[in-house]
């Protein structure tokens, strides 16, 4: 459905349920006033947009609509109250292939029936307005006394069931409206509210009210708020879909705030890249801030991301910042927000911060080495107080929001130079994670490749199959100081190279790596490698021996204790 067929459907459906004087309101399985007629909206007194989106409770304080999603069962004639007035309603639960997605009220003001009795008993003027009232009416309305007489009907109520004015009044209402109930009301004094009755085989929805005068029942007025069942099938349709249209934009926008990349997007199984995994885990599990450190192109967001999805805000926003791609006058308002006219341009109503927007999750603060230092002040304080100030405003507010910062640059030395705050680098510095270059992590470097190339290939449409053994020595020999990224983007100019080829070729890649001849730094890599293969080798076999005693193990391998810990950490062990 467009924009414009939807602004049609939601215009018809105010006109339909507004022309029936019925108020409407629609809540979501969260309890969240998804729709609010503006015959509702009149009767209780409120503007429609101050609540939708908010919780039902927030409109009517003693709402018990969210029972019928628990009982998945219709429920007639529940009386409620708002600014003084009284109200009765009929609820139904929303379903979506036998599932329950929200509950629908249909409800209207029993004061005003009350007063169109006073009008009626009190003085012939009002009568007279009343009648001219009925005779002219659209809607299907029937008045009866405590009898069940019947003392006024509408004259489109009368055409429907073939009977003059003559002929209708003064009988009771069972000889002019076959299966009515209206007399049982007039007798009983209680409400039917959405009550299926056939007429002529047509199955309508009729409610019906008594007429009460100081506390004594002299009549009941009704009305069809349907003339077939159809129509109220459709209007809950059309409810029902606009109730998807939400839950899907809804869920699109979760996507959007939320963690993309978990721990099993991020390729490689090299000692370094998995240590560094064990640690995020770990720290995914607690509150604390994270300061995330790498070269440029590492993976620093993946793991940003990862810590996130992973942690119990998973289902609450991820929000990013990128410190260094906004201009420093801006990035106040643009992590705190706004008040509306703080400054010449400012957005009516103001504007939400990043940080607001990121409450009860987590936020990810890139390239903090880069904020500058008026703003490192500011962030202090949220990380002490828990609380941010927008731009204008005159009061601060409270966030639950979890802080992931990263940086290419090292903090100790910029700290050194004044150009970073002492006190906050300790703040962030509670969990420190450190993501090795490509260069220290060469045994990934193959896995990596194939993983990029099977996503840009898909990306781009280009069938590729395979990197030849010689274009992978290439690239294993490299020493990527762009890291994972420089990887990426050399791919991707190699598949841009592509003819007819399906396999990516030496000469597919460029110079600068195929006339690479750091070969010893290269047979470095490996020694250090083959070192630390052997040492974890060492330890495990010397574990083996002596039952998993690591005071032994120590004392056999000729470290200490302390010494054994770090290497089993590091190597995972």
């Amino acid at each position: 459905m467009d924009r414009n067929d939807h602004i049609y459907v939601q215009s018809l459906l105010n006109t339909l349920v507004d022309i029936a004087g019925e108020g409407i309101v629609a809540i979501d399985i969260e309890e969240n006033v998804t729709y609010l007629n503006t015959a509702a909206a009149r009767l209780l007194g409120v503007e429609s947009s101050d609540y939708i989106g908010k919780k039902m409770n927030e409109l009517i304080e003693d709402t018990t609509l969210h029972r019928v999603m628990r009982t998945r069962e219709l429920e007639l004639g529940v009386v409620f109250n708002k600014n003084g007035r009284e109200f009765i309603a009929n609820r139904t639960p929303i379903f979506h292939k036998d599932r329950v997605i929200g509950a629908l009220a249909l409800f209207t003001d029993m004061t005003d029936y009350n007063r169109i009795d006073k009008a009626l008993m009190s003085e012939r003027e009002h009568s007279k307005v009343l009648e001219t009232i009925f005779k002219t009416a659209y809607d299907w309305i029937v008045l009866v006394d405590p009898e069940g007489i019947v003392t006024m009907m509408s004259d489109s109520y009368l055409d429907f069931v073939s009977m003059s004015k003559e002929e209708a009044i003064g009988k009771h209402v069972t000889e002019v409206i076959p299966n009515t109930r209206m007399h049982i009301v007039a007798k009983t004094g209680k409400a039917e509210i959405g009550d299926i009755q056939e007429i002529k085989g047509n199955h309508m929805i009729a409610t019906r009210l008594p007429v009460v005068v100081n506390g004594e029942v002299v009549g009941a007025v009704g009305k069809v708020n349907f003339k077939d069942i159809s129509d109220f099938n459709t209007m809950a349709k059309k409810v029902t879909k606009m109730e998807k249209e939400l839950e899907y934009y809804r869920d699109e926008l979760k996507k959007e705030r939320a963690g993309k990349y978990s721990f099993e997007s991020i390729v490689g199984t090299s000692n370094g890249i998995m240590r560094v995994k064990n640690i995020s885990k770990r720290a995914a599990k607690s509150d604390s801030t994270v300061l995330i450190l790498g070269e440029s192109g590492t993976g620093k967001e993946l793991f940003a991301h990862a810590i996130h999805n992973l942690s119990t805000r998973a289902n609450n926003p991820f929000i990013k910042v990128n410190c260094a791609a906004i201009p420093s006058e801006l990035l106040e308002s643009e992590l705190f927000g706004y008040e509306e006219g703080a400054f010449t341009g400012a957005k009516k109503g103001g504007k939400l911060g990043k940080f607001e927007l990121a409450d009860k999750g987590s936020i990810f603060l890139d390239e903090i080495g880069d904020m500058d230092i008026k703003m490192q002040a500011k962030l202090l304080r949220v990380l002490q107080e828990k609380e941010i100030e927008r731009v204008g405003a005159s009061k601060t507010k409270r966030i639950d929001v979890r802080i992931i910062a990263a940086t290419n640059k090292k903090l100790e030395d910029l700290v050194e130079e004044g150009k970073f705050r002492e006190d906050l680098y300790y703040r962030l510095n509670v969990v420190t994670i450190q993501v090795p270059p490509l260069r220290e992590r060469i045994a990934d470097i193959k896995s990596l490749a194939k993983h990029l190339l099977s996503k840009l290939s898909h990306n781009m449409g280009i069938i590729v199959t395979n990197i030849s053994d010689d274009a992978m020595h290439y690239l294993m020999n490299y020493r990527w100081p762009g890291n994972v990224r420089e990887l990426e983007n050399t791919l991707e100019r190699a598949l841009n190279l592509l003819d007819k080829e399906t396999v990516i070729e030496a000469h597919h890649l460029p110079r600068k790596i195929t006339e690479n001849n750091d070969v010893a730094s290269t047979d470095i890599e490996g020694f250090k490698t083959a070192i630390e293969r052997l040492e974890k080798d060492m330890i495990v076999n010397c574990l083996k021996v002596v039952d998993g005693n690591k005071k032994e193990a120590a004392k056999r391998l000729g470290i200490s204790r302390t010494s054994l810990y770090q290497k089993m950490e590091k190597f995972g062990l």
